[in-house]
């Protein structure tokens, strides 16, 4: 399980992240709606471990990571919302960057594997910056799961993307909950809120618990 306890953030005199708390199961999705600068990028950020808070905790299995990542480190896999991939490399080259022994993978075939089930096999030659926004977002969260993570956190996944993409990213994101995956995501899309077991809006630095029925009118009154 992974717990949010009192989470705070400033950046200069803006409160960004007031006494944020919530938690995660395995096999749960947690949603996070916000409208922009409403601090969910920085939320999803000290999840990863990227930035640090000002005060408050994050356990993972009741170990507080909050400071030390070492531990930590090996069960997260982040995917922000642009691409962190390497555009000149190819797609097996990009893989490498991330994998221990992306030959040893490759060679064993298995299909368990995340660039297997999203479809990269077929491209591993092609330059990264040649592939379809769709299949740049698939590279990028196969690379982040190259630890084969427990926890998945994903920064607007289905922005800018066409619907097919769309939909084979939700259904490796139900294979990877079934699996007992736990994932928090950022998202106004509501095919992809659809997969939450919980949802939060955040406004005015405040995490409040909304309900994982509301319509898109409902929704985007959260926004406000």
């Amino acid at each position: 399980m992974l717990e949010i306890s009192g989470i705070r953030k400033h950046y200069r005199k803006k409160q960004v992240l007031q006494d944020v708390s919530f938690q995660v199961k395995p096999g749960a999705c947690v949603g996070i709606v916000g409208g922009n600068g409403s601090g969910k990028t920085t939320l999803l950020s000290i999840l990863a471990g990227a930035i640090k808070p000002d005060a408050g905790t994050v356990r993972y299995l009741g170990t507080d990571v909050t400071r030390s990542q070492k531990f930590y480190s090996s069960e997260i896999a982040y995917v922000p919302q642009e691409n962190p991939i390497m555009e000149e490399l190819s797609v097996k080259d990009n893989l490498k960057l991330w994998y221990k022994d992306f030959k040893k993978v490759e060679n064993s075939s298995s299909v368990e594997e995340p660039y297997v089930i999203l479809g990269l096999q077929s491209v591993l030659s092609l330059p990264a910056g040649k592939l379809s926004g769709g299949m740049k977002k698939r590279l990028s969260i196969a690379c982040a799961l190259s630890n084969h993570g427990s926890i998945l956190i994903l920064d607007e996944p289905g922005a800018a993307l066409d619907l097919v993409c769309k939909e084979e990213i939700r259904n490796y994101l139900i294979r990877y909950q079934n699996q007992g995956g736990m994932i928090v995501l950022t998202s106004h899309e509501m095919e992809e809120l659809s997969l939450c077991s919980q949802m939060y809006a955040l406004r005015q630095g405040r995490l409040e618990a909304i309900s994982t029925e509301l319509s898109a009118k409902d929704l985007m009154a959260c926004l406000i």
